[in-house]
């Protein structure tokens, strides 16, 4: 199937599952344990009801969103994924060119495969970087400075690493970072070679913004014990928020008092995630836990989602919901391992058209006219 015949971002999966070798493709793919969480973020979407109202001009339908005070052409961006070249070679420079070019934010994982300071450039003023607190201090202040000066304004601290995720996929590959090539890598490589020749074009991928460290480090599992830190507090965010003069927005927030902390303590913005359901496998979906959250800080802070989006029209849910904007991961991970440049691009398309026709559908003329209003149904939660 040709790109221009993918219909959906499940279709782009498809693809990207026929392109990449196993190991890779189960890198981005997979999900906690059973991966439980991750199926329930996307059948939560599903779940939820919208009503239609017609006799409506919608001849002209605007998308934009303004968010942190940058005006964007569609309510969505990127969402951080860490390791990225490993999916497809050359991954995190398509999406943060393709960002820019489509005028939508990019998050730069602290675990990029490219530096920070490189997709800084790429992104070039729609770029967002996102931290994982270290265990080790000087770690942590380091990337900070780093992204300083490389002009990022906003800073996404991630909460929700206190303890590394059980992946079993991930287990069942055996892999490790840097990869080994055991004798089933070598052939899953075989049997996948137009990545395995771009592979051999861009190098290993590793973790770019931690290459410092890795030199210095035994191993890398030593250097995975300073990427997440199990003592972060809610001490350790106010020093950040007072260290970080940009705009500091927290992702991993699902309950609704520590969306209040977050507001409290000067936040600019949460972003509801579970990680994509890559963390935990019993938690709870994010669309599920927006409304509360929405109730208790809307108007005092931004409200991002992510984790489960595949439709545009699951980014009109969220905004029903009471979330300002939405970002996706594995949507644009699955365009560009479908087809690099062209395959981002269609992710990006098929993701736009689905809100645009939405909207029209919905008797909506623009984005942010999206509300409570347009609710009909979540199974369980809202007649």
């Amino acid at each position: 199937m040709g790109l221009e015949r993918a219909a959906s971002i499940d279709d782009l999966r498809l693809r990207a599952k026929r392109r990449v070798p196993r190991f890779a493709f189960d890198l981005v793919d997979g999900g906690a344990e059973n991966e439980r969480n991750m199926r329930r973020n996307t059948e939560a979407f599903e779940q939820m009801e919208l009503t239609p109202r017609y006799m409506v001009d919608v001849s002209d339908i605007d998308t934009r969103a303004t968010v942190f005070g940058q005006m964007f052409d569609a309510p969505f961006g990127m969402a951080p994924i860490g390791m990225l070249n490993a999916f497809w070679p050359g991954a995190d420079l398509t999406l943060a060119r393709l960002c820019k070019a489509q005028n939508i934010p990019y998050t730069a994982s602290s675990a990029s495969s490219t530096s920070l300071e490189q997709l800084a450039d790429a992104a070039d003023g729609n770029g967002w970087f996102q931290l994982y607190v270290s265990s080790d201090a000087t770690v942590t202040e380091g990337l900070i400075a780093r992204a300083e000066a490389a002009g990022y304004t906003t800073l996404m601290v991630t909460a929700d690493v206190p303890a590394a995720g059980k992946r079993d996929r991930d287990i069942r590959n055996q892999l490790v970072v840097p990869f080994r090539f055991t004798p089933d890598v070598i052939l899953q490589c075989m049997a996948k070679p137009r990545w395995a020749l771009t592979s051999l074009k861009h190098g290993t991928p590793n973790v770019a913004n931690y290459s410092d460290l890795l030199q210095r480090a035994p191993s890398y599992a030593d250097v995975q014990k300073t990427l997440i830190s199990p003592g972060f507090t809610w001490e350790d965010l106010e020093r950040l928020r007072e260290r970080w003069k940009g705009r500091l927005v927290v992702k991993g927030i699902l309950h609704s008092k520590d969306a209040v902390a977050c507001a409290e303590m000067g936040c600019d913005g949460i972003v509801v995630s579970n990680h994509g359901g890559r963390q935990v496998a019993f938690g709870p979906p994010t669309i599920e836990v927006l409304p509360a959250i929405a109730k208790a800080v809307a108007g005092r802070m931004t409200i991002i989602l992510d984790s489960g989006i595949r439709r545009g029209v699951d980014v009109l849910r969220a905004k029903a919901l009471g979330a300002d904007f939405a970002l996706a991961g594995r949507a644009f991970a699955y365009g560009v391992g479908a087809g690099s440049d062209a395959g981002a691009q269609r992710a990006f398309e098929i993701l736009q058209l689905e809100l645009v026709r939405a909207l029209g559908q919905l008797g909506i003329p623009s984005f942010e006219a999206v509300g409570p209003s347009q609710l009909s149904a979540v199974k369980g939660t809202i007649s």
